[in-house]
């Protein structure tokens, strides 16, 4: 009579279980520290709203211009925030990419010698549907922002087919993305004429340093 193997449960090592209370430990000293700072930023946030609606009810600032510079800073903090790598993005969608059909009709193959592919450089937090599920990659130095290359490309790019090689996977803003009117890259879309700073290496960041150039001019 043949005796069959019998497998054994593999149990644990100290070592393993020492190092899972390590990480438990980290982790509610973590949460607990998390905790507390959202506390803390409740009590700020209650006292300057306080603050503010005093000010505006005594005429000392008015409603409007208090909303126009709040928007000014909030959009001056989140460059600086992004620039830093201390932002977390996530887009949050109403449908599935995979049945998101907002998608724009493009010729893109036939422009492609033109346009080299600049939508490819734009960037864009993913959704939480493209982190869980694993496929898109992201930057780890600026989460949840798509990953590209020193070259500013999509790192799903194939450089050499300026295709994507996860197409059917790809994220809303990739399937919804409209270049037709988008100035940054075309001058004249119909005419195929293309904007010059394209060509820019640092593009579309550049962009941006023209346009503060010019606020200041």
């Amino acid at each position: 009579m043949q005796r069959l193997p019998i497998s054994l449960p593999v149990l644990p090592s100290p070592a393993v279980e020492s190092r899972s209370a390590e990480i438990l430990r980290g982790l509610v000293y973590t949460h607990n520290r998390a905790n507390a700072n959202t506390a803390e930023l409740h009590k700020t946030s209650v006292t300057v709203a306080a603050l503010i609606d005093l000010l505006v009810e005594r005429g000392i600032v008015g409603g409007d211009e208090l909303n126009e510079r709040r928007k000014e800073l909030a959009e001056e903090l989140k460059r600086d925030y992004v620039s830093r790598g201390m932002a977390v993005a996530m887009q949050d969608f109403d449908v599935s990419k995979y049945e998101f059909k907002g998608g724009a009709e493009i010729d893109c193959e036939s422009r492609l010698h033109l346009c080299k592919a600049a939508c490819c450089r734009l960037p864009f937090a993913l959704s939480k549907h493209d982190v869980q599920e694993g496929v898109v990659k992201w930057d780890l130095g600026q989460p949840y922002m798509n990953a590209r290359d020193d070259d500013g490309y999509c790192v799903h790019l194939n450089k050499e087919t300026s295709k994507c090689t996860v197409y059917n996977q790809r994220p809303v803003p990739c399937r919804g993305y409209d270049c037709r009117k988008d100035e940054r890259v075309w001058i004249d879309f119909e005419d195929r004429v293309i904007n010059p700073s394209v060509a820019d290496p640092n593009w579309p960041h550049s962009l941006e340093s023209e346009t503060v150039e010019a606020s200041h001019g």
